[in-house]
């Protein structure tokens, strides 16, 4: 047996990591940041846009709003209050008492770097369920010393990240939550595993968990109920089998030695964001797919330009080729293509086939959310989230069937393999009228029937979609990752995390990515320091024309600039700065009932750790950024949820203690304090009793 050494990472150096540790960039996307970027086009950044539209205005218009000094009077909204929705919102989980956490008063969590999950007082938080925790009857109890693959199989997987809650009955609940990837630094004691089992249990502990909860004592609170009382609990890992559906399935690159017909995958991988369809599914994103292929000889030619633009190299370093010859691109070369897809798994049944579908494109997932247009097409909107690539949504060709019973619902459930992809393209207005604002258009590139790209087929789209979306001149974004329709308002709000290389030659900027310095600070209360780039991130807001999620065209303005208030070049949607909480790299986003953005962050450059915080969108409280809790140190804050009546926020807490030096045996955090190293978990904060 051989023991499988310590893994060592080379030391982080300042640049474009922000604060994430070295150790989060390389088993999460595979130092993406350090690759050269995957988008060479030509195509308009963001950043050009919001450019073009500063080269016609006479003078930027320096303006102190409390704290700080605001750039060009930047960004003002005018809010126009709140419109129906145009859209038929999923609600999971059944309405409660409405307005605690959408309207209640709490002081602000102050930035801080404790080792707990921080909540405002009157609040507090559980953990629902952690890393190794039994999710199928059977499976043992956690023993981080005796873990083998098919334990880890029934077990709750490790980082969890996307949060789903779909209602059973009055009192239970499914828990359905994306487990991202592996960290065998902080997993593995060193010297008890051998390399191959430590490959097969990381294979066992990505994919997805649906757990099944019920309501505590206390209202807002939640509880697992015992594997062995409930029919639903399922693992999925990175050997469930899955199917291809939509135009691309059965395609020749989608053929493996184990799958001639191309329509059969096992697993899914690097699952982010994700969302909840009105039909009550899942949608989950496969993102960093690419860090899990290997070389053992040479790479087909053939493929070079497609994996260069996916950033697949044969250099993953996980070493699953040596359990599993299809991470091997010398022997599967078309394997890479077989992920990168949106997930649709159905909670209520365990038994059902998850599948993918190749008609929502190809490309880094972070996740899919699904609105209802107002001629009853469904839509999905998705960002690709890698530095300089797209904004897209998917408008399927039939009406969501609305009678709500069985026969209905299994039509909706093929509502994701026909219809059109789009890409979106960003114009600023160019008015000097103190926004950074402008109007966008979805540019088609494939029907079911209809390649819309010269030279390209449908198959060619949706595999090679970043390629396919090259050809048509789209607008270059700053890491899109969630995109999420406010079904209260209507419009659709997008987190863009981040951009280090905004401002430079090759990323200018423009109306829609206008941060080209930033600043950040060295650790918690030192001193704000300039860094090139857009480090602290921005919120989107569209609009779409007619309130209608299937128009061709829509508007947009940058909601908020991200940073520390003190910060110059920061902005809330024109709220006072002195009364708002500092906020850095938004990553993922919901809303409560009253329509409250809900935002987490990932990779905070302040000093402090990451968070979730409510921001207002409409009336005179719009933009009022106020931090609602933190994470543990080292860790993201993923999910988030508001549930049940706005009672309970449910947060998953990804990669406690990911920093840079620590170890098994030398954790960086314990939290959730349950052993003496750190275990991923989902938690749920409430009002106390």
């Amino acid at each position: 047996m051989t023991i499988a050494p310590r893994r060592t990472l080379p030391l982080l150096t300042s640049g474009p990591h922000g604060s994430r540790s070295h150790m989060t960039c390389q088993f999460r996307c595979g130092n993406a940041c350090d690759q050269p970027i995957p988008n060479t086009s030509r195509n308009e950044h963001v950043q050009d846009v919001v450019a073009k539209a500063l080269e016609r205005r006479t003078v930027l218009r320096g303006a102190a709003i409390g704290s700080g000094a605001l750039i060009a009077g930047s960004l003002a909204f005018q809010a126009t209050g709140a419109a129906a929705a145009t859209s038929t919102p999923a609600a999971p989980v059944t309405r409660g008492r409405a307005g605690d956490l959408g309207r209640t008063s709490f002081t602000p969590v102050a930035p801080n770097r404790r080792d707990a999950v921080v909540v405002p007082s009157g609040w507090r938080s559980d953990v629902v369920i952690a890393w190794g925790d039994p999710v199928v009857k059977g499976a043992p109890a956690f023993d981080v010393r005796n873990q083998t693959p098919e334990a880890a199989a029934g077990q709750f997987g490790y980082n969890c990240d996307y949060v789903g809650v779909l209602e059973l009955d009055k009192k239970k609940a499914l828990l359905v939550v994306n487990h991202e990837y592996t960290d065998e630094t902080l997993m593995f004691p060193e010297g008890v595993y051998d390399e191959d089992t430590v490959r097969r249990i990381g294979l066992a502990s990505h994919g997805m968990s649906v757990v099944t909860i019920k309501r505590g004592k206390v209202p807002g609170s939640w509880l697992t109920v015992n594997p062995s009382r409930t029919r639903h609990n399922r693992r999925i890992t990175a050997n469930t089998a899955f199917k291809l559906t939509g135009p691309a399935a059965g395609d020749a690159r989608l053929k493996t030695s184990a799958d001639p017909s191309g329509t059969k995958v096992l697993g899914t991988l690097n699952n982010c964001a994700g969302g909840t369809t009105p039909w009550g599914t899942v949608l989950s994103g496969e993102e960093n797919f690419n860090q899990y292929f290997e070389k053992s000889g040479d790479i087909d030619p053939a493929y070079a330009e497609s994996y260069a633009r996916y950033g697949i190299s044969g250099s993953g370093g996980r070493g699953w080729h040596h359990v599993d010859p299809r991470f091997d691109l010398t022997e599967e070369p078309h394997e890479p293509f077989r992920f990168g897809w949106v997930v649709e798994i159905d909670p209520y049944d365990p038994t059902s086939t998850p599948r993918k579908h190749t008609m929502l494109g190809r490309f880094k997932h972070e996740g899919a959310n699904v609105a209802v247009a107002k001629d009853g097409r469904v839509v999905a909107y998705m960002g690709d989230d890698e530095r300089g690539d797209y904004l897209y949504k998917f408008v399927s060709r039939d009406k969501m069937d609305k009678r709500g019973n069985a026969a209905a619902r299994k039509r909706n459930m093929r509502l994701l393999e026909r219809g059109t992809l789009y890409v979106a393209k960003l114009t600023g207005d160019g008015a000097d009228d103190g926004t950074f604002d402008g109007t966008g258009e979805w540019i088609a590139l494939a029907s079911d029937t209809e390649s819309f790209v010269p030279g390209m087929s449908v198959a060619d789209v949706l595999i090679d979609t970043r390629l396919a979306a090259d050809k048509l001149a789209p607008t270059k974004m700053d890491r899109p990752e969630d995109v999420e329709p406010n079904l209260v308002n209507g419009r659709v709000y997008v987190a863009l995390t981040n951009n280090s290389n905004r401002g430079s030659e090759s990323m200018p900027a423009d109306e829609a990515n206008p941060v080209t310095e930033s600043m950040v600070r060295s650790s918690l209360g030192g001193a704000l320091e300039k860094k090139a780039g857009n480090r602290n991130g921005y919120v989107l807001e569209l609009e779409p024309a007619k309130r209608d999620h299937a128009a061709a065209s829509f508007t947009w303005n940058l909601m908020l600039v991200c940073g520390d208030p003190e910060a110059p070049e920061t902005y809330f949607a024109g709220f006072d700065k002195s009364q708002v909480s500092p906020i850095s790299c938004p990553d993922n986003v919901a809303f409560d009932e009253d329509g409250n953005l809900w935002i987490s962050t990932d990779g905070n450059v302040l000093g402090s750790n990451d968070g979730i915080f409510r921001v207002p969108v409409e009336g005179p409280d719009r933009g009022k950024v106020q931090q609602f809790l933190t994470v543990p140190r080292g860790a993201e804050a993923c999910g988030p949820l508001i549930a049940d009546g706005d009672r309970s926020l449910f947060v998953a807490v990804q990669h406690p203690g990911e920093i840079d030096g620590a170890t098994f045996e030398a954790p960086a955090s314990t939290w959730p304090h349950t052993h003496d190293f750190p275990r991923p978990s989902v938690a749920v904060a409430y009002r106390k009793a």
